[in-house]
């Protein structure tokens, strides 16, 4: 099986009033003040929080995409508004830091942009068989100058880079800021920005790349065409791919759904969520921290599986500004943004917020690995699980959730 994953993400605006957080948020306390009861090191209060966000990031999603795939990284995401958070005051950094979850008495600022560092520091480092790449970069209108603190943050957190940009020029600016992303998604993303305005000041993108191999990849010659349900009626034909051997997997009664790991080289996983029919709606009403928290405890025992797993390319694309907005994020694209720890002054707001996600699922791995056989396991009576109707994907590094989806139709690229 293969799977790559690229994202990126492209912020420069946002707007809001639904909430899925603490309504009870205050703002963030004194910088150097620390919660009694955090005891928790800076990178796993960051991960429970990128967790939160996920959860109600999906929601809204899936509420607007009632019918559709989903597919988005909550990491970059998370990253690159905490990233604004630098230079973001009064109100705007209270929204944003409520959105992202975080709790203003159990951690403080420079808590949050440590643990952003550390778990930085964890995606980034080299894995054997794990391709995965993260970083951050923010384009400025070049007659503005950024603060001197905000550079330095930018580079020590989040290993950002500060490029100036005449985006007068609109065309060439927009030519230069896909090819950057290009190269760093290894082609994947070629044409991020488009129609880019010239009245632009401040462009902030985050992007994820990932490329993975299969611990045990399957045999691309017992792959077939199957029908795939997209509703009770419709049912499409997918190359479905087949493998026999033991696997991690459980059912999860309170959410009525069979829930299957798949480990990479490298340590990254990817769980995948069935519900039985007609349960999606109740899963996705669920779906929580703590459920997801329990699925590691209800995989941990492997048995003998025959398993059925649709091949499939999938693009997230989504604007982030009325997403977000309904999520509580309302003054940052507004005359109401105060970014003054950006430049100093605090006139300037964010115009514009594009996220893009690509996910690619096949028998191997990479495009040079070579399928094995089939494992064979005997004295054992294997249980069927066919991954025929719509089911949730969530793909994890050391308990980092790098992405989150819902597979509705295989064949639908967009």
């Amino acid at each position: 099986m293969k799977m790559l994953f690229f994202l990126c993400l492209l912020l420069a605006g946002i707007n809001s009033k639904s909430y899925c957080y603490d309504p009870n948020y205050q703002g963030m306390r004194n910088q150097n003040q620390r919660g009694q009861d955090n005891r928790n090191m800076p990178w796993q209060s960051v991960r429970n929080s990128v967790c939160q966000f996920a959860c109600c990031f999906y929601k809204e999603i899936s509420s607007q995409e009632k019918n559709g795939n989903v597919f988005f990284s909550p990491l970059s995401i998370s990253t690159a508004f905490a990233m604004l958070t630098l230079g973001a005051r009064s109100d705007t950094l209270t929204q944003i830091l409520r959105v992202l979850s975080f709790n203003p008495r159990e951690i403080s600022e420079n808590e949050i942009h440590e643990g952003y560092r550390q778990l930085m520091e964890m995606v980034n480092r080299k894995n054997t068989g794990l391709q995965l790449k993260m970083g951050n970069v923010l384009f400025v209108l070049d007659r503005l100058k950024p603060q001197e603190k905000f550079l330095n943050d930018l580079r020590n957190f989040y290993e950002g880079e500060a490029y100036p940009m005449n985006f007068k020029n609109a065309v060439q600016a927009q030519q230069k800021i896909n090819q950057y992303v290009a190269e760093r998604t290894n082609g994947k993303i070629k044409d991020l920005v488009n129609n880019l305005d010239p009245l632009t000041e401040i462009l902030l993108i985050s992007y994820i790349y990932f490329n993975a191999e299969w611990e045990k990849p399957f045999d691309p010659k017992y792959t077939k065409m199957a029908k795939f349900f997209v509703d009770g009626n419709k049912a499409v034909e997918v190359p479905m791919m087949f493998g026999m051997g033991l696997f991690k997997h459980g059912y999860d009664e309170q959410l009525s759904s069979t829930v299957v790991q798949m480990d990479y080289k490298g340590g990254a996983s990817a769980f995948f969520i069935l519900p039985d029919r007609g349960r999606m709606r109740k899963l996705e009403k669920r779906l929580s921290c703590e459920r997801m928290s329990r699925w590691r405890t209800l995989v941990t025992k492997s048995s003998s599986v025959n398993l059925y797993l649709p091949k499939f390319t999938l693009y997230g694309t989504y604007d982030l500004k009325e997403t977000l907005y309904k999520m509580g994020i309302m003054d940052l694209f507004t005359d109401k943004a105060d970014l003054s720890g950006i430049t100093g002054k605090p006139q300037h707001r964010i115009s514009q917020a594009i996220h893009k996600a690509v996910i690619k699922v096949d028998e191997t791995g990479t495009e040079a690995a070579a399928a094995t056989g089939m494992e064979i396991v005997p004295m054992s009576v294997p249980v069927t699980i066919n991954f025929n109707r719509p089911f949730l994907i969530a793909i994890t590094l050391e308990s980092n959730i790098l992405f989150m989806g819902k597979i509705v139709n295989p064949l639908k690229k967009d």
